[in-house]
């Protein structure tokens, strides 16, 4: 089945790159959740939307990465939650709270599917985040997560 993806999936490709998948891969996960759509024809316009929004979007370039990366890497990041005994959360931190933190700390936008959560933070204290900034450019961010 071939599909468009319309967001970042790892180990398959970016938004806008036309992909090759198992049917079932496509038709029950990455259509469902919004992450591709089915390749047509006429498709090529929506190729080059998505690719032109991508690019309003990302990283100017490496050297403007690198530069995020150092802001993000020097910034303290505090983030406060409500959390019960024993330094419990009540739920979990999301993507959104963290890009926000980090939007506030380093002065720079950084949109949520960048960020790299191995797992769910469901903790107070500290924690890494990474960052994927560019291709070969990502920021490892130092995360404290405080009782509000």
């Amino acid at each position: 089945m071939k599909l468009i993806l319309t967001q970042e999936v790892t180990g398959l490709g970016g938004p806008g790159d036309i992909v090759e998948v198992k049917d079932g891969y496509g038709r029950n996960y990455l259509i469902p959740r919004g992450e591709g759509i089915r390749w047509t024809k006429g498709g090529e316009k929506t190729v080059e939307a998505i690719k032109a929004a991508r690019k309003s979007r990302a990283v100017r370039d490496q050297a403007h990465a690198e530069e995020i990366k150092g802001k993000l890497e020097g910034a303290a990041v505090a983030l406060k939650v409500r959390a019960g005994e024993g330094g419990r959360l009540f739920g979990a931190v999301t993507a959104n709270d963290i890009a926000d933190a980090l939007s506030e700390a380093a002065g720079e936008s950084v949109d949520k599917r960048t960020l790299v959560l191995g797992n769910p933070i469901k903790s107070l204290g500290s924690h890494t985040v990474s960052v994927k900034l560019h291709d070969d450019v990502t920021a490892q961010v130092a995360l404290n997560v405080i009782s509000a």
